[in-house]
């Protein structure tokens, strides 16, 4: 048996809680995540009273990206997505920003699996080489 208040246990009843298109698309992305990179560990982050549950986070030497949920699409904010090649151009929100870049995904789209496991590992990249002790 689980623990419930474990963070996978938790993003599990947050996507269970849904019940519509938008649990679907959380479920998936985070299966393409794990996919990407099996080391990844999850966290629920920033719980406070107007969100209880928290956001989803995928980490590995790092935050990888967070999954939010609005009533309209599903966001996943790259917390260095600034810094990732994004060559198939799946970030389309949150451009002008100087670190953070994001996916939005609204009832209907899809992201493309291969790209998105590319910046999955990519941002795990990045993550271990900022953390690379430097040489003088």
């Amino acid at each position: 048996m689980s623990d419930p208040d474990s963070p996978a246990a938790r993003i599990d009843a947050k996507i269970a809680g849904l019940k519509d298109w938008r649990g679907a698309v959380l479920a998936r992305v985070r299966a393409l995540i794990h996919e990407a990179d099996p080391q990844v560990t999850e966290a629920m982050k920033w719980v406070k009273p107007t969100n209880p549950s928290g956001v989803p986070t995928w980490e590995h030497a790092g935050v990888l990206c967070t999954g939010e949920v609005y009533k309209t699409y599903v966001k996943l904010t790259f917390a260095q997505g600034a810094a990732l090649d994004d060559p198939s151009g799946l970030f389309n929100a949150s451009l002008g920003g100087g670190t953070r870049r994001a996916i939005d995904i609204h009832e209907g789209e899809d992201v493309e699996a291969g790209a998105f496991k590319a910046l999955i590992q990519a941002s795990v990249a990045l993550n271990i080489a900022r953390q690379a002790p430097k040489r003088r």
